[in-house]
């Protein structure tokens, strides 16, 4: 039995200025053949899952294509250009062709890919798929961001989407894609779908797994798979994609039951209507909510975790500007992105020097402006870790350059080449940070930073500034989304 895999992965911020070329993909790095299936030093993910299945089979054989990495963009990058997703499609059809005879085809995708001319690019990608391999089948892992709808079931078999954010599920998920395939080219297994559209688009920041509401929705999906169903799905979506499909969507796969996918889609397209109100809630904005988090240091509850939510370019300084200007203590600001001024530190600075810069602000006007900061340099150059806590636990991580100011007070800025938020504490302590003296750590994430930050904090707070990716979805200009789309509707499009 012989399976293909192949990885063609991108969430996309269409409110992002930079759009994604091919260039940025090639600088970022692509795997072709056996290399894209070698994971070593990676962590768990799709790949790995896909990997252990066939393992556990003397007849399966695993035929590699291509691995996108991440593209080389400033912060999260925009649309990608038509040129690009044609010619990455092009280069895994080619591997199809040229794999030879194949039984099935697992395709490692995102979800949430937003291409220029190309309304569903995952569906697309499925299709061109389908026309070189025929009737095989076809079966899809996805992010639980995903964007999908009925054009998605239609060109595939099967679709398999993660149950937890901080996303710690992916091995597993395609474990259960993997196994799915492969009983079904045994002739054991006959893949059955039934597909809903809730109709709510709601923000990164309220999709966490372990959490109301979002916790109540994967509940019922494991319920659904004790009563029969062979996987219950809900990808709440991606927000920040201005595409046609956004927003919640269920994926419900049986073997041969159609009777009950049905019913279980219907339940919790259902149920995720009925926590619309949860999903969609106000956010504390930059000034009260840093004098917040200081009013709960001061009392007693710390250390608090502040989310930055909604920074996906990398240079926001909202936060940063409060927590000065409102005179917090035991601080730690551990991205902003600036790589001119960490160019010239490298250039003109050693750790020891004190030094006045302008930090952030520089991408785009929404990020804020630049901050003025006078600090001691502890550390400056590259760095290199191992992740220990949940999120990619294992894998080799490496910065080729940043720099840790010491502002005095414990106040510490990390300056960084582009967006990066620590997934644990482990960056940090590589660059000489003390963590456990802090009462404030502030990071650029929605939710992946729970995973371990959540351990070590006493609050996760997250505040709601200007940003590409707001909470408050009403700032945002949509062009292409559903005009009934819950909460927003007709009266926010132009």
């Amino acid at each position: 039995m012989r399976i293909a895999v192949a990885s063609f992965s991108h969430e996309t911020c269409t409110f992002c200025p930079n759009i994604t070329t091919l260039e940025a993909w090639e600088k970022g790095g692509i795997r072709y053949g056996e290399e894209a299936l070698n994971t070593e030093g990676e962590g768990k993910s799709y790949i790995t899952g896909y990997k252990e299945a066939a393992e556990r089979e003397k007849d399966v054989e695993l035929v590699g294509i291509l691995r996108t990495g991440w593209p080389a963009t400033v912060g999260m990058g925009s649309w990608l250009t038509t040129e690009a997703f044609d010619t990455i499609a092009d280069r895994i059809m080619e591997g199809l062709k040229e794999a030879g005879e194949l039984d099935g085809v697992l395709l490692a995708l995102h979800g949430a890919m937003a291409v220029m001319g190309i309304p569903r690019p995952e569906a697309e990608l499925a299709r061109r798929v389908r026309k070189v391999v025929g009737r095989v089948p076809i079966m899809v892992t996805l992010d639980l961001h995903a964007n999908e709808d009925v054009e998605l079931a239609n060109a595939v078999d099967a679709v398999f989407i993660l149950k937890t954010y901080p996303h710690l599920d992916a091995h597993e998920i395609g474990v259960t894609a993997a196994r799915c395939m492969i009983e079904t080219v045994r002739g054991n297994f006959k893949p059955t779908m039934a597909v809903r559209k809730p109709g709510i688009i709601c923000a990164s920041v309220f999709q966490a797994s372990e959490h109301y509401p979002m916790k109540e929705v994967y509940d019922r999906c494991r319920w659904w798979e004790e009563k029969g169903v062979y996987c219950a799905s809900v990808a709440p979506g991606f927000a920040y994609a201005d595409v046609p499909d956004v927003g919640f969507s269920v994926f419900v796969v049986t073997n041969d039951d159609h009777e009950l996918a049905e019913e279980a889609a219907q339940d919790l397209s259902d149920l995720v209507w009925s926590l619309r109100e949860a999903l969609t809630r106000p956010l504390p904005k930059a000034r009260e909510g840093v004098a917040d988090v200081i009013r709960m240091v001061r009392e007693g509850t710390k250390p608090v975790v502040i989310a930055y939510h909604d920074d996906r370019l990398g240079d926001g300084t909202h936060i940063l500007k409060e927590l000065i200007d409102q005179g917090a203590k035991n601080f730690c600001s551990t991205s902003i992105a600036d790589p001119k001024v960490l160019e010239m530190l490298a250039e003109n600075h050693k750790v020891g020097d004190t030094i006045t810069v302008r930090i952030g602000g520089w991408v785009h006007p929404i990020s804020g402006d630049p901050v003025e900061i006078t600090g001691r340099i502890e550390y400056l150059g590259s760095v290199d870790w191992v992740e220990t806590g949940p999120m990619g636990k294992g894998a080799k991580r490496h910065l080729d350059l940043v720099a840790s100011l010491d502002l005095d007070d414990n106040n510490h800025v990390v300056i960084t080449q582009r967006l990066f938020a620590p997934m644990s504490a482990d960056p940090l302590k590589a660059i000489g940070i003390d963590v456990d003296s802090l009462d404030i750590v502030e990071i650029k994430s929605r939710v992946h930073h729970k995973a371990f930050w959540d351990t070590w904090s006493r609050v996760d707070y997250p505040i709601d500034p200007p940003g590409t990716t707001p909470a408050d979805l009403s700032t945002l200009h949509y062009e292409n989304i559903p005009w009934d789309i819950y909460p927003i509707g007709e009266k926010w499009r132009r």
